[in-house]
């Protein structure tokens, strides 16, 4: 093997996707129904306009006429509560709350709600006086207000909710995620509010982790992809349009990985590792043109990520690239001392986060930041030249939203919040995230003449669909929910009548309440769907000790096995929890994640056969609380998932998805088997539905690498294509891959491409070749 550092900048492997008929590789996809990954990241990665350089003028005019007090009130950022009396639907403006944030201290940013969501009017109201006040200020400079838009508009009332990012990401659909994302965006705009907390780019690789389903799962390609189509949503080609907003890519970087799998706790990862699987999210994110960041509210290695500089400097700025500004997250300069322990005073931690490179501080209940900074400002503790830099940034991004020119853009746009048409987008993601896992004896599709039991304690509430962040930050209060949404019970009954189902809860999320009267319905039903999971939850309120589901479902599920009638499992969760003790006696396991409002529905098409399932799993689903891996882990000693050896099975594999139809692939090339310099190397499949129905699916183009410097993965996702095919119907399908396609991160923290035998696999196909 030659040298790792041998330059490869001339190789390009072409794969490309084509029809079986004549189409020419790299005719347009979209005539063929296909989405193509690749594709769809090169014609979505161009930054919105306008460019920073539009505004230099302007800004360094209006830098120059600032205060440092001026100055450093921009750099702050205060929630809501610091400019409003009252909570939920009584919260009002307090004028003079508002004169002391805006007119005296100049904050630059403003964010969040009290207690839940607002109608759209209401957030019109509370923006139109916060503009208002800033107008009165020396400088009429406008206030970036920001919101966690998560899955949709979620504090916005009648506004329209998605699928959790998880749950988009097992669509496998990134045109669904650009369109929910624009949706999204429009219906935030409309209520005056221009900047989103949003996407999560960490990668969901810790199952424990309570916000893995804000991820959009383990795979960092996936992830990329996903990502993108977000940030291209949210930010349109023009981010001063009136149904654009800011992204805010979140949480730079390594959060996601706690030792513990607790919120906010540390995490121990080594640079390459870093580099591998958590960087290249944001760094496609970044080169799209996403606007902010937001920091990693706990540590890597030691070192918290609002105090670490080589991070936030060296490789967001210097080697990423990132032009717009940094923000930190919810009192996480403060908790430099009370909870990391690396600054013995908050005047101290606001030195360490400025300088390691936080441009915004999301204070946020008070106001020691600003006059902290004032400070040491004065004292040239921190050094003009900082501040100004922060400020440069934050300027031009409000000038690039066109707040200079309208505060209030967006609230007169045509857009109809909660929209028929924008539901139609919400239940079509829906539909295509749920992923069946298991289909023993072909008991899906459900007889709509059959008599179902329906039981669990998710079967009759929106909150198990929703998850956190959906009305307000825990999403679990039942009256914030629409009341014309069906839950998975009423969506069932509205399918086959109300007289063909009979319902007992059976339990709560961990007790039990009717559990005999559940097995003793079953007995006398056809089937019994069975709706298990996990309760709403967001960030650390969502720790768990372990993954497995209550032991008060698990009862429930067991004594209805009792009565020999066909099982369905139907799960509403955010992660992965443990059924290995259900798994196998179950006749089917439908994965569901929290497919939002018009879940309910969607789940009854997939159940009796309206819809035909479509997702694939964008997590390794673990089969044992105490044996998590990644699907592109190492390979470990003893490793053997052949039959009677399972131990170290998941229990649902990375990528795993069924069909009410068959797909056979044939034909896999992949020429010349060798190559060097600048040849291309073509790839081609034909995948045919060999089934009865029409059906979509996801074509995966797995790569391995057999030996490498470093101790290669099994294998990685490269590429990905969702077609839609006829029964009887065959396309060839190809894709295209670079060089950076066949690298990795070596030894020295720097990608590398080394000559060697490279396996192409695809739906249980393999070919290889070499690059010399």
């Amino acid at each position: 093997m030659s040298t790792p550092n041998r330059k490869l900048s001339h190789i390009v492997i072409v794969l490309v996707i084509c029809m079986a008929v004549a189409l020419p590789c790299g005719a347009d996809n979209a005539a063929s129904g296909v989405v193509d990954s690749q594709t769809f990241l090169q014609r979505n990665g161009t930054p919105a306009g306008p460019p920073a350089n539009a505004y230099t003028a302007a800004v360094e005019k209006l830098l120059g006429q600032m205060t440092l007090k001026e100055k450093i009130g921009q750099m702050t950022q205060l929630e809501i509560g610091m400019v409003t009396d009252g909570r939920g639907q009584d919260i009002r403006i307090n004028p003079e709350k508002l004169h002391k944030a805006v007119g005296e201290y100049g904050a630059g940013s403003i964010l969040n709600v009290n207690d839940e969501a607002l109608p759209a009017a209401k957030w019109q109201e509370i923006l139109r006086a916060i503009q208002d006040e800033a107008k009165k200020s020396r400088l009429r400079i406008p206030v970036l207000y920001g919101i966690d838009t998560i899955h949709g508009a979620n504090y916005i009332v009648g506004s329209t909710l998605f699928p959790q990012p998880l749950g988009m990401a097992a669509t496998w659909n990134p045109e669904l995620m650009l369109r929910g994302s624009q949706i999204a965006a429009a219906e935030t705009r409309k209520a005056g509010i221009p900047w989103s907390f949003s996407p999560v780019l960490d990668a969901g690789r810790q199952p424990l982790w309570p916000r893995l389903w804000e991820t959009f799962g383990e795979d960092t390609y996936l992830g990329k992809v996903m990502g993108v189509a977000t940030v291209r949503g949210y930010e349109g080609s023009d981010l001063s349009s009136p149904v654009s907003v800011a992204a805010s890519l979140k949480h730079y970087v390594g959060y996601s990985y706690p030792t513990t799998g607790g919120d906010r706790s540390p995490a121990l990862i080594p640079e390459n590792t870093l580099r591998e699987y958590f960087l290249p999210t944001f760094a496609a994110a970044v080169k799209a043109g996403a606007h902010t960041v937001m920091v990693n509210s706990s540590e890597v290695n030691g070192i918290p990520g609002h105090a670490n500089g080589y991070l936030l400097k060296e490789v967001l700025r210097s080697e990423l690239g990132l032009q717009g500004f940094v923000v930190s997250d919810w009192m996480d300069i403060k908790k430099l001392v009370s909870v990391h322990h690396v600054a013995t005073n908050e005047k101290e931690a606001t030195r360490i986060g400025v300088m390691a490179g936080i441009d915004m501080s999301m204070v946020p209940s008070d106001y020691s930041f600003s006059n902290l900074l004032l400070e040491l400002a004065q004292e040239g503790k921190v050094p003009t030249s900082r501040i100004d830099e922060a400020v440069r940034r934050i300027l031009t991004v409000k000038h690039q939203l066109g707040l200079f020119d309208d505060p209030l853009r967006g609230i007169d746009s045509k857009t109809a919040i909660g929209s028929e048409e924008s539901r139609q987008v919400s239940l079509e993601a829906a539909r295509e995230s749920i992923t069946l896992l298991k289909n023993e004896n072909h008991t899906l599709p459900l007889s709509k003449t059959a008599h179902i039991l329906v039981t669990g304690p998710d079967a009759d509430s929106l909150i198990p669909l929703n998850n956190g962040w959906s009305y307000t930050w825990q999403g679990d209060r039942a009256s914030a929910y629409p009341k014309d949404r069906a839950t998975i019970l009423k969506a069932i009954q509205e399918k086959i009548g109300p007289d063909n189902v009979t319902y007992a809860p059976g339990t709560t999320y961990d007790k039990e309440i009717d559990i005999a009267k559940a097995a003793d319905a079953a007995s006398r039903a056809d089937a019994a769907v069975i709706c298990i999971g996990e309760w709403a939850y967001a960030e650390t309120p969502g720790n768990i000790p372990e993954l497995n589901l209550p032991d008060a479902q698990l009862y429930l599920v067991l004594r209805i096995l009792e009565t020999k009638k066909p099982v369905v499992l139907v799960l509403t969760e955010g992660r992965p929890r443990i059924i290995n003790r259900i798994a196998d006696s179950a006749k089917a396991t439908v994965m569901a994640y929290n497919p939002s409002n018009e879940g309910g529905q969607a789940i009854a098409d997939v159940l009796f056969g309206d819809v035909n399932p479509s997702g694939k799993l964008p997590i390794t689903y673990p089969r044992w609380a105490n044996r998590l891996f990644t699907y592109d882990h190492k390979v470990f000693e003893g490793e053997d998932w052949g039959e009677g050896k399972m131990l170290g099975a998941p229990q649902f594999e990375f990528g795993f998805g069924l069909s009410y139809t068959s797909f056979a692939y044939s034909d896999l090339r992949v020429a010349p088997s060798a190559t060097s310099g600048n040849q291309t190397v073509r790839v081609d499949v034909t995948v045919k539905n060999s089934g009865e129905r029409a059906g979509k699916e996801v074509v995966q183009l797995y790569l391995s690498e057999r030996f490498a410097s470093v101790t290669p993965t099994s294998k990685r996702l490269k590429r990905f294509a969702k077609v839609s095919l006829q029964p009887g119907e065959s396309r060839r399908v190809s894709f295209e891959l670079t060089p950076d396609d066949l690298s990795f991160i070596g030894a020295d923290n720097k990608r590398v491409v080394e000559p060697g035998v490279f396996d192409v696999k695809i739906g249980g196909l393999q070919q290889s070749f070499e690059w010399k």
